[in-house]
């Protein structure tokens, strides 16, 4: 029977439930144990999709088209499990489904209340869409205390009951802060935090203290005690000097061990080879390059969280570290770029959407392609990328695009119409913005003798996007003859996926996002490119 795992949170946000949770599941595999992860989030959006990054950080896209929590790409990185529409769920989804079947008759006339039916809702979603994992980690936003949480906490604690005590397990992720003045570490934080659970019904069975120092003996007895968990349950979470040293630090400090009691299983010890491996290279690596993450969100790095990470495992793959520089496009537009993009090794403009910083991220485009410097533009910076071109390789001086109004050379424009297998999608420029883009994974075809069909070492690929407006094939003959190749497109031919410039060191534009499929042990072949363009182009500053 499938065993089910919830953590939660408490004392404070960012504490990192969802490494904990995805590291937590990769010791667990490397046991031998079969693992699925999902997010229960308690806002009441229905989705990220239409959040503001600095609100919410990146959305990350699963390829069955779910805009989802960043933490599923924690997940996603450090286990290799692919997530699905159904491992990710709001409030706002679960009030809708309630609301919809109230609407349709299914509840035959009942009043509708949060228990038994909206928690009854979250708890078919917990188990629903299930194989043969042995564990799946349930992992609950936000903060113990929150009132929005409250209905997610009352199913967890229900769950208890249907599925048994040998069963389930909670894990409660909390702080055990350094007072300098005092000279010692706090436990009543972690003991309010637990009371607070305790409160709903819900006693931890493991504690995972984060703390920046060892927590003395006689510290984690007190909490022991007061929090009535057992001394061995009491685990240390401390910090590292990165985030794939979290499963073998956890490891280290006991947790899967004492997840394995907790069960009563015995399992032989895990292997973590290939971690130990991954923390040697990230840890000692053979030399260092400078690339320049030129943006609108730069002032919240969880905005790009899985593009951060897909840089670094491209340096993993090339055995050096990837230092990047975050730079606000928006300064280019006074046509400052030089100094601000000496001496960098690439330049990469992400997605993105809006006309605010377009023309600072057009301007990095032209100094990547006059400077020969590597450039990879993602999504939106591949648009912007081919708007440089049309302007100052084509000739088309007032080329745009039409998603920041009506322009004479619209080279960028919204696609009314694609197929999505045998499906035909549509979609209006007033429609709704929630749910509406090009999501998920969708093919490419990729040109034979391009750069980035050496790369693929593969004519068909499949990676995931999330974007609205497409580069027109109308100006495809004017740019080609201009110097930049649609490398790759659409098995259809109609929307184009790929855009390189041959006679470019490298130079690539890409309408997905390939940093969603990167893992720290498979590294996207477009990053370990890049990051290779990168290290040529350091031998020459």
């Amino acid at each position: 029977m499938t065993r089910f795992i919830f953590i939660t949170g408490g004392v404070v946000s960012s504490l990192g439930k969802g490494l904990a949770s995805a590291s937590l599941g990769a010791l667990l595999q490397a046991r031998g144990f079969k693992v699925r992860l999902r997010k229960l989030d308690p806002y009441i959006n229905v989705d990220p999709g239409t959040m503001s990054p600095y609100q919410h950080g990146e959305v990350y896209v699963t390829d069955d088209g779910a805009e989802t929590d960043l933490d599923l790409g924690h997940y996603e990185r450090f286990t290799g499990v692919s997530a699905r529409q159904s491992d990710n769920v709001t409030t706002g989804r679960i009030y809708s489904d309630v609301i919809a079947k109230e609407r349709r008759g299914d509840y035959l006339g009942a009043t509708i209340q949060v228990i038994p039916h909206v928690t009854d809702a979250i708890k078919n979603f917990v188990t629903s869409d299930l194989g043969d994992e042995d564990f799946v980690l349930c992992e609950i936003g936000g903060t113990v205390g929150d009132i929005e949480g409250l209905p997610f906490l009352e199913a967890i604690r229900q769950l208890r009951n249907d599925l048994g005590r040998d069963n389930t397990m909670y894990l409660h992720l909390t702080l055990v802060p350094y007072i300098p003045t005092a000279g010692e570490l706090k436990t009543k934080p972690t003991q309010h935090s637990v009371k607070e659970l305790l409160s709903v019904g819900i006693q931890p069975d493991i504690l995972l203290c984060r703390a920046d120092r060892e927590i003395p003996e006689a510290e984690r007895r007190k909490i022991a005690l007061f929090c009535n968990v057992r001394e061995e349950a009491v685990i240390s979470a401390l910090d590292v000097n990165t985030i794939y040293n979290v499963p073998l630090s956890y490891h280290n400090e006991g947790l899967d061990e004492q997840v394995c009691r907790h069960f009563k299983i015995d399992t032989p010890a895990p292997d973590l080879s290939r971690w130990n491996q991954i923390s040697d290279t990230v840890t000692k690596p053979e030399g260092e390059v400078s690339i320049a993450i030129v943006g609108k969100y730069t002032g919240l790095r969880d905005a790009y969280k899985s593009l951060a990470e897909a840089l670094d495992h491209g340096g993993i793959a090339n055995n050096v570290e990837v230092g990047t520089q975050w730079v606000d496009s928006e300064i280019f537009e006074t046509g400052d770029v030089l100094s601000h993009l000496e001496g960098i090794h690439g330049i990469l403009v992400p997605g993105g959407f809006g006309e605010r910083g377009s023309e600072g991220k057009i301007a990095a485009a032209r100094f990547a392609r006059e400077r020969k410097i590597p450039y990879f533009g993602i999504c939106f910076g591949m648009q912007m990328a081919v708007i440089e071109a049309a302007r100052n390789m084509a000739g088309l001086n007032k080329a745009g695009s039409t998603e920041f109004g009506p322009c004479e050379h619209p080279v960028v424009g919204l696609m009314t119409e694609w197929l999505q297998g045998n499906d035909l999608q549509t979609r209006e420029a007033g429609g709704n913005l929630g749910g509406t883009m090009r999501l998920g994974a969708y093919p490419c075809v990729l040109e034979k003798g391009t750069r980035v069909y050496d790369i693929y070492g593969s004519k068909d690929v499949s990676e995931r996007h999330r974007h609205r407006y497409e580069v027109n094939t109308t100006y495809r003959e004017a740019l080609e003859k201009a110097g930049m190749k649609f490398s790759g497109m659409s098995p259809d031919g109609i929307l184009p996926e790929i855009v390189e410039i041959p006679d470019h060191p490298w130079y690539v534009g890409v309408q997905f996002h390939p940093e969603l499929k990167s893992r720290p042990f498979e590294p996207h072949p477009l990053f370990t490119s890049f990051i290779a363009g990168a290290i040529d182009q350091s031998r020459l500053v």
